[in-house]
């Protein structure tokens, strides 16, 4: 079978290890290396409280070319002040190191952790992890699902995606890795997403097709409506397959978005399956807004909503609930108007409740995935968002998460 991991594309190597960080003894460092250098992107947490390694990582993505990421799970190295900061730096100082002859500077290393805030690093072992895992750096793919397997937290699935697109007579890669099962919500929240190209990009280019994907998908997911300190998604382009160089935004600048969209949504619906006690998945479609603004956040007010998401969970077509988020967002609406449907089913319209079969109703709702539908009345503007249901082993695993 092809090569469906972070290594696919060319001009990459991969390895995950466990050095100790996490007690269970699952795998808890990864690097990601391009040996010959690329042109990279990111996108940061907007939670005014951020990581030692977004703070970092935010000055070391200005670099002309990057040349490794490095991670840790099991600890955000979160609320740990200038020593967090310092450990951060030291951690992009080691894997710097072992390029030799000074090829590397520590600001061409990106550095990304997830895990319990306010812990200091056991240095110790995440240098001996570090060194363990640049031994076992390789191209295939099993460098690149160890790579996935060493970001996890709370997932109980790797979470990996890729796509082939063919551009001027050349086929190009992007490939990704992604973990995230709770405190998820829109702008990027706990989540590590790293992605990989063999691409040749223009640096804005590649920024620009990096955060029109990630607000498509990433940030259109919610499992709790909680943010992190730690989220980051990286996107690394090695150039390497030799395809004509993206410099405008052309047509091929415009297959490669789609491609890496697809990527990225791929990776988005493994994350909503895969999180933390969800059965189901849901998309919330708001149509007939005023603004757009006002359609996303009626979208999230459904998708937040507990009482929607314990529903869900129950299989139960209770649309009063989701009429009753809509109404406490605060967006304009008709309520002469306001209609709502599950999938292709009309449960409310125009302002009143419509007879339905609450079997079939229930029977969409109890699938792993389907649409609600929301319909304002007072504009031509419309957004959605991702939601998940709610169920009681949310509350155990994050009851148990710290001890």
């Amino acid at each position: 079978m092809a090569n469906q991991t972070i290594t696919a594309p060319a001009g990459f190597l991969a390895a995950g290890v466990h050095a100790g960080i996490k007690a269970s003894g699952a795998p808890d460092i990864g690097i990601l290396v391009c040996p010959k250098g690329a042109r990279a992107a990111g996108v940061f947490t907007t939670n005014r409280i951020t990581a030692a390694p977004v703070q970092i990582s935010r000055r070391h993505i200005r670099s002309r070319k990057v040349f490794a990421v490095v991670v840790n799970s099991g600890n955000a190295n979160a609320c740990t002040g200038n020593k967090g900061l310092k450990d951060a730096i030291a951690m992009c100082r080691m894997v710097a190191g072992l390029f030799g002859d000074g090829k590397v500077r520590p600001e061409q290393v990106l550095v990304a952790s997830t895990g319990i805030i306010g812990h200091r690093l056991p240095m110790d072992k995440v240098r001996k992890g570090i060194e363990a895992a640049w031994k076992g750096l390789s191209p295939s793919a099993d460098g690149g699902l160890a790579f996935a397997r060493a970001i996890m937290t709370t997932d109980t699935k790797v979470k990996q995606a890729m796509r082939i697109v063919r551009l001027a007579g050349k086929n190009v890669t992007i490939a990704g890795a992604v973990k995230g099962a709770g405190m998820i919500g829109p702008q990027m929240a706990t989540t590590l997403c790293f992605l990989a190209t063999d691409a040749a990009i223009s640096s804005n280019l590649l920024a620009k097709a990096l955060k029109a994907a990630i607000d498509q998908t990433l940030n259109r997911l919610t499992v709790d409506g909680l943010q992190s300190t730690n989220d980051t998604a990286f996107i690394l382009a090695s150039g390497l397959a030799m395809a004509r160089p993206i410099t405008r935004p052309d047509r091929a600048y415009q297959r490669f978005c789609d491609a890496l969209f697809e990527v990225c949504q791929d990776l988005v619906m493994q994350m909503g399956l895969d999180a933390e006690g969800a059965t189901r998945m849901f998309k919330v479609v708001v149509c007939g807004a005023a603004t757009k603004a006002e359609a996303r956040r009626a979208a999230r007010a459904v998708a937040d909503y507990p009482l929607v998401k314990c529903a869900v969970h129950g299989g139960d077509p209770n649309w009063g609930r989701i009429i009753c988020a809509v109404g406490s967002s605060g967006v304009r609406l008709d309520p002469t108007r306001l209609s709502c449907r599950l999938d292709q089913i009309y449960v409310f319209r125009n302002g009143r409740p419509c007879r339905f079969d609450r079997k079939a109703a229930s029977a969409i709702i109890q699938r792993p995935f389907h649409t609600i539908t929301v319909l304002l009345g007072v504009g031509k503007q419309s957004e959605f968002c991702y939601g998940v249901d709610l169920s009681k082993d949310y509350v155990r695993i994050n009851a148990e998460y710290h001890t």
